[in-house]
């Protein structure tokens, strides 16, 4: 069943790519984004990932904010991809790769902060996500997740707008899920049309290793 659902997501999407960026989405994501950097606090010359990053558009103001800041776009669909490449205007510090969020080729302690902007209702097993995206965050990294929120204007678990529907999640579901896979709820802040902005965190303590 998953590789169906990833397959079917790809496609849509990859169908959907070239005519993302058009005038009634560009405007509604600059200002998503510029609300969710308000309130985000992390290194301006760190390395970041952004999860489900589509044509780019995050990366784009980024990198024109923080000259400094390196980064890794993950998205699953190729033709979103080529996309934002396409439009990178930031060179090999800011980059684009394939993959499925739920197994993400990255190594542990990777990124100081992780994003992801109306992306998280598409995933079909969200704790899956939380918990890797908590593997790849270096301890003490945050991650920001805005989504449209159950209870702030969306209301059910799901609508069958893309293949597999969408969901999505309350401040306590998601405040919950994090805890399950080790990632502290700082804060939730609602930024606009029903967009909610949950901060995670990554404890700060690294497990010690148990000699044998």
């Amino acid at each position: 069943m998953s590789e169906q659902f990833f397959q079917r997501k790809q496609t849509f999407f990859d169908r959907w790519a070239r005519n993302y960026d058009i005038l009634l989405t560009t405007p509604f994501y600059q200002a998503v984004h510029k609300r969710l950097l308000t309130d985000a606090d992390f290194p301006r010359d760190g390395h970041v990932l952004d999860l489900g990053c589509g044509t780019g558009k995050l990366f784009k103001r980024l990198g024109k904010l923080y000259p400094e800041l390196t980064g890794v776009g993950l998205d699953l669909s190729p033709e979103m991809l080529t996309q934002a490449q396409r439009k990178n205007i930031h060179g090999d510090r800011l980059s684009f790769v394939q993959g499925n969020a739920e197994a993400q080729p990255f190594p542990e302690n990777t990124f100081d902060a992780a994003f992801n902007t109306i992306s998280f209702l598409h995933y079909l097993h969200p704790e899956t996500v939380l918990g890797e995206v908590q593997r790849v965050l270096k301890p003490g990294g945050q991650f920001y997740l805005a989504d449209y929120g159950k209870g702030e204007l969306c209301q059910g678990d799901g609508f069958p707008f893309s293949p597999g529907g969408l969901r999505f999640y309350s401040r306590a579901e998601r405040t919950a899920m994090g805890e399950r896979v080790g990632l502290e709820t700082v804060a939730h802040h609602y930024l606009m049309f029903g967009v909610l902005l949950t901060i995670f965190q990554k404890s700060e303590e690294i497990p010690a290793v148990i000699a044998h």
